[in-house]
Parts: C-alpha cells; sequence; structure tokens
C-alpha cells in the first residue's frame, strides 16, 4: 500500500476542530510564488498549480523514467498547501483576495534531494514543453504554531481564525507573523468535488510563548 502523508502524520494534516499547539518540523517542498486572487482562473495562482502537479508526479513516476531515485517509495502525493500574506496586514483580509501574496507548495518525500528535484524540472520541461523556471526547492520550519481544523467555505475561515486567536492568548502565547512566518492552508478537500459547507482545510498560524 502506498504511503499517504495525511494518515502517517495525523498531527499535521488531521487536527481536530478544536485549536491545538503543535511543533512542525521542517519539510522541504515543491513551491510556486506568486500574487494576486486564486479565485481568477486566469490568473497566476490557477498556472501554479499547474506547475506544481506536474513536477510532483514527475517525481512520483521517476521509477518508470530515466532516474532511479535512491530510497524510492510508493505514495501518495500530499495535498496542497499555501502561506498567504498581503502587505501591511496581520493574518489575512478575505475581503482584499487581489492583494494577497502567497507561496503554494506540495511537500516533498523526504528521499527527494535538491538534484533530485532539479533532474525533475529539465524533466518536466522536456516532456510537458512548459515553461518549469518558477518553480523552486523550498525548505521551511514553521516550529510553535497554532492549528485547527477548519469545515466550510474558505471565506468562512475568519470564524476559524478568531477561535484560534482566542486560544492562543488563554494558553498564554502570543501570534508571531513575520516574513518567515505566515498563515499556512493545507487543503484536504477539492473544492471542485466536495459541498462547500463539508470542505476540509487546516489553517496554521506561528506562535511563541508571551
Amino acid at each position: 500500500m502506498a504511503f499517504d502523508y495525511k494518515k502517517e502524520y495525523k498531527e499535521f494534516y488531521q487536527p481536530a476542530s478544536k485549536p491545538e499547539i503543535v511543533t512542525v518540523p521542517t519539510f522541504n517542498f515543491i513551491a510556486v510564488r506568486g500574487k494576486g486572487n486564486p479565485n481568477d482562473p486566469e490568473g497566476e495562482y490557477s498556472k501554479a498549480l499547474n506547475l506544481l502537479y506536474g513536477l510532483a508526479y514527475t517525481i512520483k513516476m521517476s521509477k518508470k523514467g530515466s532516474r532511479q531515485i535512491k530510497g524510492y517509495f510508493e505514495y501518495v502525493v500530499p495535498p496542497l498547501e499555501g502561506f498567504w500574506w498581503q502587505d501591511g496586514i496581520e493574518g489575512a483580509d478575505y475581503s482584499r483576495k487581489d492583494s494577497f501574496n502567497w507561496i503554494s507548495v506540495i511537500r516533498l518525500p523526504d528521499f527527494v534531494t535538491k538534484e533530485d528535484f532539479d533532474w525533475a524540472v529539465e524533466e518536466a520541461t522536456c516532456k510537458k514543453k512548459v515553461d518549469f523556471s518558477k518553480v523552486e526547492f523550498m525548505t521551511m520550519e514553521e516550529g510553535l504554531c497554532v492549528q485547527c481544523m477548519h469545515i466550510g467555505p474558505y471565506d468562512t475561515e475568519p470564524v476559524t481564525v478568531e477561535m484560534m486567536h482566542a486560544f492562543v492568548k488563554e494558553q498564554g502565547y502570543d501570534l508571531d507573523f513575520s516574513a518567515g512566518r505566515l498563515h499556512h492552508e493545507i487543503y484536504l478537500s477539492d473544492p471542485r468535488k466536495v459541498d462547500p459547507d463539508k470542505n476540509r482545510t487546516v489553517i496554521r498560524h506561528p506562535v511563541r510563548k508571551a
């Protein structure tokens, strides 16, 4: 059976619908940076997703190609994630989607090295005839965070965020947003196939001890 990160790392992908404090270790990602409304079908975000999944499946299917990656094992491609921020705003203002800056990512299996990643970029560029130059190998250590499962439409996330921030204060922590510590979402549902009221999104915010 293929290794599924969502099942094997439930503490990071399957949190409760109540806030909790968690320490997130270092992970490597496929990443694409951009700006603008993620709902714009012709915008940068839509194009970024094509690049992310194109590279993710190039790596996943490498066993059938010219490169045999050391330590490779069968796995399910991890879910799409996103780091979001708006200039001059702490957290996120969902009424101003056009001002979003974002880094869209997909987690890489631990066996994938930077050299394997570079090979995959060349392989995908050659086979798909698409420019993958915007895709980068990104390492992120989030550290101490508060997280919570949000169930419902993306536009109702502020309700969950308010609950998370109240919990942070109650537990003796402060929010710790910075250039390297951002509003983080992990998308466990496909919004094209799931009723918006049942949409499942992990929300994670950086914190520090007060």
